[in-house]
């Protein structure tokens, strides 16, 4: 079950149908999936559970988020999108930017994740700090995922296989390139990648090394690796989770 949002209009729900077909014409034209994806994840995953901050309302689109040192790029997918958003007047940004990331895994292949509308843009941006970072291990995904956004383990492992879209830049994180072969397509070759080794022009970032050597992790990293299905369903209420938070 998703989160009980309040109820939203019929006029609400024609506009995100009507948008979502936009979104997918968009996102196709400009092979745009990966950086409409991590929008959708920077935006929900700066939720706090301690102090109920933060989280997928809306607030990526206001210039200071946009400045925080994990978001270097995503004004390219703000400004996109807005001739889109300023057709629907009526939706929140805080819908809009979360509809946006379940298109980008529709879009390329991946699991259908359910949308529940109805979350209110909110005004205050959260404090810096709170993505989690590619340069760290286990340790420092639990503490960001489990005790700072309220996802479970296997949320941590299930979300990391949306790697298998996009690739670093090295002028926004430091890193370049792509994790798979096929950096365009949403399956489980993130998974496959991982426990085959590193490979020239391919990326494996100490956070992804991470869930290989974690005991919990691993076993994880092998059922997707080997059941894509398995795969699907875990990313896609995981997925749900993370962009209901708060």
């Amino acid at each position: 079950m998703g989160k009980a949002y309040p109820t939203v209009s019929a006029d609400y729900t024609q506009a995100l149908e009507k948008s979502k077909r936009k979104l997918r014409a968009l996102i196709s034209d400009k092979s745009c999936a990966p950086i409409m994806l991590r929008l959708a994840w920077h935006s929900a995953g700066t939720y706090d559970v301690g102090t109920r901050t933060g989280g997928p309302f809306g607030t990526m689109r206001h210039k200071e988020e946009l400045s925080h040192a994990a978001n270097n790029g995503l004004d390219i997918a703000i400004r996109l999108l807005e001739p889109i958003k300023e057709q629907f007047p009526i939706l929140s940004y805080a819908d809009f930017y979360q509809l946006v990331g379940v298109v980008a895994v529709e879009i390329t292949g991946g699991p259908e994740v359910p949308f529940h509308p109805g979350r209110e843009d909110k005004p205050q941006p959260p404090l810096e700090g709170r993505l989690p970072d590619a340069t760290k291990g286990s340790d420092h995904l639990r503490d960001v995922f489990v005790k700072q956004m309220g996802l479970n383990e296997q949320d941590i492992v299930a979300l990391s296989g949306a790697h298998t879209l996009g690739r670093c830049h090295k002028e926004r994180s430091g890193f370049e390139g792509p994790w798979t072969s096929n950096p365009l397509i949403f399956d489980n070759s993130y998974f496959k990648e991982l426990l085959s080794g590193e490979k020239e022009g391919l990326l494996q970032l100490p956070s992804d090394k991470a869930l290989l050597s974690d005991p919990v992790f691993r076993p994880l990293v092998e059922k997707y690796a080997a059941d894509e299905d398995a795969f699907f369903a875990d990313y896609a209420a995981a997925h749900l989770k993370l962009s209901e938070l708060g």
